[in-house]
């Protein structure tokens, strides 16, 4: 009687479970901890106190739908390397003659690459395509980048393999009625989704902002904030800012001087003497204070005041995003080694599509911020995942291999779809094909595999199978059956809907992992087809539109759109209600219950 009420009917190993839920959420939304450390911490926490045996546990790295995801990431090495997306862009994106033309042009083919390619590749890959093709229709960035994220999403729920829930679901649906889905089941319901999808962002194309690149301001306009030193050696030692010339450049004019011992003397008198060591931060264009840099025997500061360096012939500019799980983000630049430890130099910073007003390197980070960084060849890996590039050198050309690739992606999907073998084994072949008919080579296809991913959907796995096991998947479908009555579209609607937005606040695999349970449960209880269930959750938990942090394709193109946050919420939400309500309609039509 003690343990009814003191855990409301619940076992411990459920309330552990649902402790440690809420636990993972906390550490997910309010630290830097890496999502694949949360996630193999909950399955450490899981196998310690008992809730599962450690068979269970290690299952999570040998369920099928992991591996498979494991395996595509080399089938999609094949295809990024020898052209396919470049082939992509060069037939289908075109010049279309209006806005709304621009959207279907867009959108259409990145829906289907993220159908069979991993969202964040396409994204990433797409971003700076996009901004040169914003550029010749004369159209913001922020009005098409937005779009670009939302089709990669909606285009992954279009086929099994295009976005890791529908994988994870489809695995734990097979495990409960021993029946494999096939590649192509969530097709039809993916396109109708998707095209209501494309209609409605042109629907609603007045709510996405009108915002300049950040990187626009590094080019030829003054929203930019560049900061240079004076040597001690310099010959302009002791005479005033005025006399020297050093008070205005084209575009734009000295904001500050930052002294040897930190003072900072703000606004600027024209008869403000210079000394050694003096950093002087300016805003106006860039090619300008680069030249005053030459002309005046200036150096660019770096954090450290008494050590400056100057710039080789062979560095050069180089525009980087700052990711948003970045261990820079919070902190100045004067507090880190990032310059040191890499040898570049933050010429200038810029935020939202504005430029700061405060020195570069005085100014906290933020998630999203656009750097201009000077150094020698910068190359994304180097930097630890605190800075992306996006750079047209990133897509691969076509070659006599596009095909080659095109035709064993192909094969996998039609082997799969008409049952020849199952998915696992056709997407294995499909992988050494890749291999053995060189589209990409060994190495690529190791460093194509991304182990943290593949750690957040272990986790995943094993965190649904302890919801399940312990009795709190039944405790909440008996719960929603209380609340919502016996009609099944409206517990279909509550489930769908609150799965979305979970996602909007964790990874859509954990979403995935953690509603199964409970939608399938639901669904036996109520006494109707649970596949429907299954197929409309699927598409709930990739239909994640309303914050930044709700998609890793979200975050590509926060920062090269300077979007504010609020921008997701404003089109976000109306479009999470809408494709809730495209996915309730054609899912209970083409699954009746």
């Amino acid at each position: 009687m003690i343990e009814s009420f003191v855990f409301l009917g619940l076992s411990l190993n459920a309330w552990i479970t649902i402790v440690l839920v809420l636990v993972m959420f906390g550490l997910l939304l309010f630290t830097k901890l890496p999502a694949d450390v949360v996630f193999v911490g909950g399955m450490a926490v899981l196998l310690v106190c008992g809730v599962l045996p450690a068979k269970e546990v290690l299952s999570g790295f040998s369920s099928e739908s992991v591996v498979v995801v494991g395996v595509l990431f080399v089938v999609v090495a094949g295809l990024v390397y020898t052209g396919v997306l470049q082939w992509i862009v060069r037939h289908l994106l075109g010049n279309p003659s209006s806005y709304p033309k621009a959207i279907v042009r867009l959108m259409l083919p990145v829906a289907m690459l993220s159908s069979m390619l991993s969202n964040t590749t396409v994204v990433a890959l797409f971003i700076n395509v996009v901004k040169m093709w914003s550029k010749k229709l004369d159209v913001a960035p922020s009005k098409l980048l937005i779009s670009l994220s939302y089709a990669s999403g909606m285009g992954g729920v279009c086929t099994l393999i295009g976005t890791p829930p529908n994988l994870i679901i489809s695995g734990f649906y097979a495990r409960e009625t021993g029946v494999e889905l096939g590649v192509f089941t969530t097709t039809l319901p993916g396109l109708f989704c998707l095209a209501v999808g494309i209609l409605s962002m042109i629907a609603l194309r007045k709510l996405l902002p009108e915002r300049k690149s950040p990187e626009s301001s590094f080019e030829s306009i003054s929203d930019y904030t560049v900061e240079l030193m004076v040597p001690t050696t310099n010959p302009l030692v002791g005479q005033s800012v005025g006399e020297c010339g050093l008070m205005d450049v084209r575009g734009g004019r000295l904001v500050e001087i930052v002294r040897f011992d930190k003072e900072i003397i703000s606004p600027v008198p024209a008869d403000e003497f210079i000394l050694g060591g003096d950093r002087l931060v300016y805003s106006g264009q860039i090619d300008a204070i680069l030249d005053l840099r030459e002309t005046h025997q200036l150096v660019n500061a770096t954090h450290h005041v008494y050590s400056v360096t100057e710039m080789e012939g062979q560095r050069k500019l180089q525009t980087g995003y700052l990711a948003f799980d970045s261990d820079l983000i919070g902190k100045r630049m004067t507090d880190t080694r990032f310059e040191e430890e890499h040898d570049v130099v933050l010429v200038a910073i810029a935020r939202q599509g504005k430029r700061l007003e405060v020195s570069p390197r005085e100014a906290v980070l933020q998630a999203g911020d656009t750097l201009l960084l000077e150094g020698k060849k910068l190359r994304e890996e180097d930097f630890n995942g605190d800075v992306r590039f996006f750079d047209s050198e990133n897509i691969q050309q076509v070659n006599h291999k596009t095909l080659v690739s095109s035709g064993i992606m192909l094969a996998m999907m039609l082997l799969s779809a008409f049952h020849v073998m199952p998915l696992l084994n056709a997407c294995f072949l499909a992988a050494f094909a890749m291999i053995l008919t060189r589209c990409c080579s060994i190495e690529q296809a190791r460093k194509s595999i991304n182990w943290n991913v593949l750690m957040v959907f272990a986790g995943s796995v094993c965190l649904g199978m302890a919801i399940e096991n312990t009795g709190i998947a039944q405790k909440f479908a008996d719960g929603l059956l209380g609340m919502c009555g016996t009609n099944p579209l409206v517990v279909l609607a509550v489930i769908c809907l609150v799965g979305t937005f979970i996602t909007e606040l964790i990874s859509n695999a954990a979403a995935a992992a953690m509603f199964f349970p409970i939608a399938y449960k639901s669904a036996i209880a109520l006494g109707v087809n649970p596949l429907t269930f299954c197929v409309a959750l699927m598409i709930a938990v990739s239909s994640s539109f309303a914050t930044p942090i709700g998609s890793p394709t979200h975050m590509l193109v926060y920062g090269p759109g300077g979007y504010r946050f609020s921008d997701f919420m404003k089109i976000g939400l109306l479009m999470n209600l809408i494709i809730l309500a495209a996915n309730l309609f054609i899912v209970t039509i083409l699954f009746p219950l």
